[in-house]
């Protein structure tokens, strides 16, 4: 059987597709028992350098990708939300599946997509949307179905890891690792979808809506970034014996699910507090299979390239059997999302304050009037007349945090409160 594929964009990912749909054609015909040809491909500029090259139609033409009754699969790796989701509805719309790595059109309009696959009976599969070549999204749409997900923790993004790795390995400041980050590529001119969370919070919100089985939307995940993580923190977290990680975080617990995405202090005895440079790992927790970790490269050009292959021949051996995925959308629930108010851990505060007798135990007393004790204090000596404090609280609900933070805000014998940190561990409820 042939199947003819048409991709949108020629980029680093779309030469990717391109590199391993070649150099494997014979497994991957011999695994689908189909002939995978690429029949035409879209690109803006149709005259740059490209590593690849083949039998195929180069145009800057959609219409003769998207409308060509030849093609059967469409591969989406323009990235972006337009015009990539009318292209995606036209290609439905026109009969052809679907495959794409886009995480920003899925986290906004994922809904709106799956419904129009299945009302045109076709697949939309988009496993590259979310941790490059790691294969999270069949696991717990297939793998993992059998289990209720309690936990599901994540390092989703590379260029925070490769920043908060360098800095505590290296003892090196935000900004100059940033910049070595840049120049490696592994970062953008503009870093901020990085480094502020938002990138990580885009896939957390696929990731919880498929593991909880009910839909979680960009704006409902809490987003916190790493830019005020400084190498004292890590220095901090390290005397503590943990290490600091920008973590993606859903659980779903009896009053709802809790989704946020901010820097997190990690035991290192951990299996995430591991997994340093530009590596992803995904850390679930299921009812039934108990523990497991999903490990490797997050991005990438054939990495990502990888995952829209098997994409595409799930949908080759769907065509062969003239079927469709049978599990296109999972959020059959519309369970309640928690208040960031009512997120529950522990704290890591960092204080500079007036080296004065008093100034610790009153510190206390107002976070005593929060109904917060600490379970560890660090103080050492900054300069002639102050004092930085590192206060670890037991586990605590963040709205009384914010409550005492205002008190301490407020008593003129602290000068700054320079960084509060949450712990990530399990706390039980109280």
């Amino acid at each position: 059987m042939s199947i003819k594929i048409g991709i949108l964009g020629l980029g680093t990912v779309g030469c990717g597709v391109v590199q391993v749909l070649q150099q494997n054609a014979k497994d991957i015909q011999t695994r689908t028992h189909c002939d995978l040809q690429i029949k035409a491909i879209l690109d803006r500029d149709l005259h740059r350098e490209r590593d690849v090259n083949g039998d195929f139609l180069l145009t800057d033409q959609p219409d003769e990708v998207l409308h060509d009754p030849e093609i059967d699969i469409i591969v989406e790796v323009m990235g972006g939300i337009e015009p990539a989701r009318t292209f995606i509805l036209d290609a439905l719309k026109h009969g052809k599946n679907v495959v794409t790595a886009n995480k920003d059109l899925i986290a906004v309009h994922g809904h709106e997509l799956l419904d129009a696959a299945n009302e045109a009976g076709k697949d939309l599969y988009f496993e590259a949307s979310v941790g490059g070549g790691i294969p999270i999204i069949a696991a717990l749409k297939e793998s993992l179905s059998a289990n209720k997900i309690t936990h599901l923790l994540g390092i989703i993004n590379g260029t925070t890891n490769y920043i908060l790795t360098a800095m505590a390995e290296q003892g090196r400041e935000y900004a100059e690792v940033l910049a070595e980050a840049q120049q490696l590529g592994y970062a953008e001119a503009n870093p901020s979808s990085d480094v502020d969370g938002l990138d990580a919070a885009r896939k957390l919100a696929i990731l919880a809506s498929i593991a909880f089985n009910s839909r979680v939307a960009l704006n409902d995940v809490f987003v916190e970034g790493i830019s005020k993580i400084t190498r004292e923190d890590l220095t901090y977290a390290a005397e503590l014996g943990c290490t600091i990680k920008l973590l993606a975080v859903a659980k779903h617990q009896d009053e709802g699910i809790e989704v946020r995405v901010h820097p997190a202090i990690l035991p290192l005895t951990h299996p995430l507090a591991s997994v340093n440079g530009v590596f992803n790992a995904i850390y679930v927790v299921g009812d039934a299979v108990g523990e497991t970790m999903f490990y490797g490269r997050g991005a990438g050009s054939l990495p990502t390239g990888s995952a829209i292959v098997s994409d595409i021949m799930r949908i080759a051996r769907n065509l062969k059997s003239n079927s469709m995925s049978s599990i296109n959308c999972t959020c059959y629930l519309d369970l309640p999302l928690k208040s960031s108010s009512d997120f529950y851990t522990a704290f890591y505060i960092r204080l500079l304050v007036k080296d004065e007798p008093r100034v610790l135990a009153t510190l206390a007393l107002l976070f005593a009037e929060a109904n917060i004790s600490f379970a560890s204090i660090i103080q050492k000596q900054r300069g002639k007349d102050q004092a930085e404090i590192v206060l670890v609280t037991h586990p605590c609900r963040e709205g009384a945090l914010q409550e005492a933070l205002d008190s301490v805000k407020a008593y003129s014998k602290v000068l700054s409160i320079d960084n509060v940190i949450r712990f990530e561990k399990d706390y039980p409820e109280s």
